[in-house]
């Protein structure tokens, strides 16, 4: 029997490594496991349309909440993006509070009154979920914020941003040419009063 001078040699001895075998079959369980989540998928499908019509409905017509995945993949793993492993040494080239000359209410949302060429500042870190033109509204950049709340910034043009970015509250959005721009705050699908969240 061979005798251990050190608790670190007696594991580091008896430490056992996963050899190649495990971890491939380690694969190929999840894999199998994914393929069968599929076909049930599929195959639930094929049977029962009104489970299509409701997957159709949520995955097409309804935007997925980030907002909500993220709460709970931080409340059991930690943070999905790894701020904390980030160089805090670096400065914000761009870091501004929403400014404006004057508010009125406008459709659902609000009008504000802005300076030409008014670089617009993002109010609330989030992703970015849709990026086009909507009808009766324009040109719209939504950012689905944190709070789990839909921002749509509409009327903000030379803007860099891409769908699905992730952006951090008070960077650049883009400019405000026309001197003015609209917000409309929206929340599963219903449009909110602005005055609680604009001060």
């Amino acid at each position: 029997m061979e005798e251990y001078k050190s608790i670190q040699k007696y594991l580091a001895k008896t430490k056992h490594k996963p050899s190649i075998h495990k971890t491939a079959i380690t694969i190929l369980n999840k894999l199998l496991l994914s393929i069968v989540l599929l076909l049930g998928c599929l195959s639930v499908m094929k049977i029962n349309p009104s489970f299509k019509e409701w997957i159709h409905k949520n995955v097409y017509h309804t935007n997925l909440s980030f907002a909500k995945i993220n709460n709970v993949y931080e409340k059991y793993f930690g943070s999905i993006f790894p701020l904390s492993q980030l160089n805090t040494n670096t400065i914000p080239v761009f870091d501004e509070q929403l400014i404006y000359d004057s508010k009125e209410s406008y459709k659902e949302g609000v009008k504000l009154t802005v300076g030409p060429n008014y670089l617009v500042p993002v109010l609330e870190s989030g992703i970015v979920v849709f990026i086009g033109d909507k009808d009766n509204y324009g040109k719209t950049i939504i950012i689905q914020q944190v709070n789990g709340i839909d921002l749509w910034y509409v009327g903000v043009e030379n803007s860099n941003i891409k769908i699905y970015d992730y952006i951090e509250k008070g960077s650049l959005l883009g400019e405000a040419t026309s001197g003015e721009m609209y917000l409309y705050y929206q929340k599963a699908g219903e449009f909110l009063d602005y005055q609680e969240y604009l001060s």
